[in-house]
Parts: structure tokens; sequence; C-alpha cells
């Protein structure tokens, strides 16, 4: 995880021609063993440039940490020391108060701050507690990528965020300093970037372990992963559009018009009228109950060949593992099949939709969310793990490949090496 923690000095080391490739900002993605929460690493620098991780989510509004905004003066005389407040009336920060949730406190504190601070509301998701806190600014340091390799610190610019109370911190995993935002939000990293070789896309390879880091890429590519040096991951996405319910929703939708099995497709109410949400705060892709009783007796019947165990919770579909085996095998538990409003098809393989819960048991890793929720279907990161995703937000669109592991490579298998230049 080091290889971002890069320093100023390392740029004089490389040539401006290998800077002249580079459009695309690079951080590692881990999964946490407890939780199976993913956090990025990012460096913010103050005085020193070292490395801390963040809860990745895609519906924030803005990313927050544990800090303490200071004032110019004795204590802090150095702008790079502190975290200073930016006013009121800086566009981020109207853009920031534009974003409203109902189980915060109010922020009309400006008859007692004044206009110097822009007064905000960061959210634990975990937690779902709000608190009363600044906007502020930093330098944030990231390594570029030419795609196949790390290039060097390519990329930093002031960054606006807020700070929070230790507090906020609280349910959060264990090492995680706050919040990071990849939402549609202005305030988000894929829309906040200042370089301007970097467009408005980002894309997401969430590792299936806790002990092999995946990454989020902010740019267009592409993106050669190894043992291939030849095959960009580009060449091989399939797109569907990609839908805000309101100009100022944050999360990211996509409309699934069928689920098949083995080419049938399931019984199933018309969901164009409920597109499907992707989740980094869900674990397993979770569906109205109508969805999932149909999804539950397809696959039931699908796979009633294999002997059956006891439900493990939280799942309901359980069998022997030993008797389905996995993508690099031949398995008689059917893929399942999303078919997009674009007519392109995300393939959920066995890797992802069978979970080893441990004792030589695996289970169908789709959870019952319920009659009555907001989303239809909410896509957890069990069922993204190893697949590419491709958010262009210019285009409003989703690239998709399907489990990378088919090809013979993984969301850990990114060359994060540093070559060595001579000048």
């Amino acid at each position: 995880m080091q290889f971002l923690t890069l320093f100023f000095f390392v740029l004089a080391s490389f040539p401006h021609n290998v800077f002249s490739q580079i459009n695309t900002a690079i951080m590692p993605v881990t999964k946490d063993a407890k939780t199976s929460l993913f956090k990025v690493g990012m460096t913010l620098w103050q005085y020193s440039s070292a490395e801390s991780s963040y809860l990745l989510d895609l519906d924030a509004p803005f990313t927050w940490e544990d800090c303490v905004m200071g004032r110019l003066g004795p204590t802090c005389e150095d702008m790079y020391a502190c975290y200073l407040p930016i006013s009121c009336s800086h566009s981020k920060c109207i853009d920031a108060r534009s974003y409203t949730n109902p189980i915060c406190p109010s922020l009309n504190i400006t008859a007692k701050y004044g206009c110097h601070i822009c007064a905000v509301n960061p959210v634990n998701p975990v937690s779902n507690i709000c608190k009363i806190s600044q906007l502020t600014t930093k330098i944030l340091l990231l390594s570029g990528t030419n795609g196949r390799t790390l290039s060097g610190p390519s990329v930093n610019w002031n960054y606006v965020f807020s700070c929070a109370p230790s507090s906020l911190k609280r349910s959060l995993p264990e090492g995680f300093k706050g919040v990071a935002a990849f939402s549609w939000s202005t305030l988000a990293f894929p829309r906040q970037h200042y370089d301007d070789i970097v467009t408005e896309e980002f894309a997401l390879c969430l590792p299936s372990s806790s002990l092999a880091p995946g990454l989020t890429f902010i740019g267009e590519g592409p993106f050669y992963f190894l043992p291939n040096p030849n095959l960009d991951v580009m060449n091989i996405l399939s797109y569907t559009p990609m839908i805000r319910k309101t100009p100022k929703s944050l999360g990211y939708y996509i409309k699934i018009d069928k689920i098949s099995l083995k080419g049938t497709p399931i019984t199933l109410r018309s969901l164009n009228s409920s597109p499907a949400r992707l989740s980094t705060l869900v674990t397993y892709t979770t569906l109205r109950s109508d969805i999932y009783k149909s999804l539950f007796t397809s696959f039931s019947k699908a796979t009633e060949k294999i002997p059956g165990v006891n439900a493990v919770q939280p799942f309901s579909l359980c069998m022997k593992a030993s008797t389905i085996g996995s993508t690099h095998t031949k398995s008689s538990v059917p893929n399942i099949d999303l078919e997009m409003e674009s007519g392109k098809i995300w393939t959920i393989s066995v890797d992802n939709s069978m979970k080893d819960t441990g004792n030589g048991v695996s289970c169908l890793a789709f959870i019952d969310g319920g009659l009555r929720v907001e989303d239809a279907i909410v896509i957890g990161t069990y069922q993204m793990e190893n697949n590419f995703l491709f958010f262009d937000l210019g285009n409003q669109t989703l690239g998709f490949s399907s489990s990378l592991l088919a090809r013979g490579t993984s969301c850990s298998s990114f060359n994060t090496t540093i070559p060595h230049y001579t000048s």
C-alpha cells in the first residue's frame, strides 16, 4: 500500500515525456476483513505525505475525515499545517449545502459564526449519524498511470472536503479515517478533479480478498491487467445508461429488464419502474421480496440435483460447497444473467453468486429485502468483486466486464510497480 505514499522530490527522477502520457489517477481499494466494507487509500499532504484510508461510498455528497479546523496565527502560520475554513459564499460551499439530509441538524449558524466558515453536515453512512462541521481544503497527492504501470506522483490539487469530529468515526471499521465520496456530487472525487487531462470518468475494481488490494481509477484509461499485457479491459466492456432519479440524487442507478438462468427469464413484475442501485455499503445484492422469491424458486429448481444443507444466516438457500465448482471448472450452478436496458448482459458467475460460509457450505449470496423497500434491487459489493466497472459521468453510462476471473485475471492483478528511469 506504500506505492501511493509518494513525495514531491520523486518528481525530479521522471522525464517529462512520461507525464505527457498520463491521463488517469489511481488509488488502492482494500476489503476490510471483519466488515467486508471497502476502503480507498489516499494521501493528504500536511508537512509530510502519509496515506490514510477512507470508506468508499457511492452515495456520499462530499468526502470527510476526522480532523480539527485551525486558524492562521501563532500556532498555525503555515497554510499547509492546518485545516483552514472556506467561506459560506464559496461555490463549493453552496454545492455542499445543497445536499440536505433529514437526519442532520440545522446549518443556520451564520449568526453565531459569520460567513467566514462553511458549515456542513458530514454523515456516517454506517451508523446513520450526522454532525455539524466545516468545509476545508488540503493538497491531495495521487499516483498516475499510463494504463500499464504507476508513473509517479503526477496528480496533486487543492481538494475540498469536510473535517468532522472524532466521534463521527464510531462504527466505521478500525483504521478508517473518514468517508470518500464517489457519487454524482460535484464535490466527489470524479467531478472535483482539477487536472484538465483527467475527465469525469472513474473505474472501480473491487478485490475479493482483504489480502490483496483492488483499485479505483479516475480517468479514461487504458487499463491493462496482468498476465495479459495486450488486453485493455476497456475493450471487453458492455455499456448501459445510468439514471439519476432527480438532478440532486447522488447514487448510481441502472435499469434491469430481465433476470435469467440458463437463458430462461425468471417470472417477475415489470422492472422498468424500479431501477437498480449500485452500493458499496451493501455487501450482498438485496432484492424486493417478490423478486427474491422468483430468483429463489428458479435457482432452487436449477440446482435441485446438488445436495442441499441447512441455511446459514443471512442466506436462505445453501448447498455443499464441494459440489458446485467455480468458473474454472464445470459447474451445475447456473450463471445469473442481468439483461440491461441496453440489451447487454451482466453475467453473475458462481464466484459472485455463491458465498462460502465455512464448514463446507456455500450459499446463494442474495438477500430478501422485504416488500417495502426504496429500491427494488440494490447491487452489493459481493456481486461487484473482480468485475471492472467504468462510470462515465459525462455520457451517463456504466461499462461492465462481468467477472475478470473468467479471463484469467482479477482486480488485484494491475501492475503497481514504479518503473525506474534514468536521465
